[in-house]
């Protein structure tokens, strides 16, 4: 692991966490989440356990702190990490058929729904669901939205930056492809 690597990672996670911060929470306090999206796109650029391990924890935690779900934090971090690991196992097992923005945008709707169950999950063992709200009902009105936005954001955002590194001769397996 690289010093240009760590920046570039830390630079997905601080914009990931920028647009969490901007977008307000909406269902029981709950809002999509676009450091998901973040991690992501960094797992899809630095394909390892280190890299992915890293992205998780940093993700999770930061997540942890900036939620606006009653005893978020820990259901986060959880969530990342079970999610970052089934991502880069889906990424590993497919290869470089995933560089493909439309797989890619698969993938992370998969992975979106993936870890809104975990979290969900989580908080519901760890600290109990807000308002006494149903596991169902928050999955409709939270993690279905979340799946559509950070499919769209993926959409977006993706090809952005895989053109940007390809620009800057950065060494990434998306480069490599």
């Amino acid at each position: 692991m690289n010093t240009k690597n760590l920046v570039l990672m830390a630079l997905l996670v601080g914009v990931g966490a920028v647009l969490y911060l901007v977008i307000p929470g909406f269902v029981e306090g709950m809002k999509p989440d676009f450091m998901l999206t973040m991690m992501f796109i960094g797992i899809l650029l630095f394909p390892t356990f280190k890299e992915t391990f890293l992205l998780a924890i940093t993700t999770g935690v930061l997540s942890g702190l900036f939620s606006t779900f009653p005893g978020g934090f820990f259901p986060n971090i959880i969530d990342k990490l079970i999610t970052g690991f089934v991502f880069l196992g889906i990424v590993l097992a497919v290869g470089h058929l995933i560089q493909k923005v439309a797989t890619g945008t698969i993938l992370v709707a998969i992975c979106t729904i993936i870890s809104g169950t975990v979290f969900l999950s989580m908080a519901l063992l760890l600290v109990g669901l807000p308002g006494g709200a149903a596991f169902g009902f928050l999955f409709v009105t939270v993690v279905l939205p979340a799946v559509a936005l950070n499919a769209i954001a993926f959409i977006i955002i993706y090809p952005i930056i895989t053109n940007l590194l390809k620009r800057a001769n950065f060494n990434t397996s998306v480069s490599q492809a």
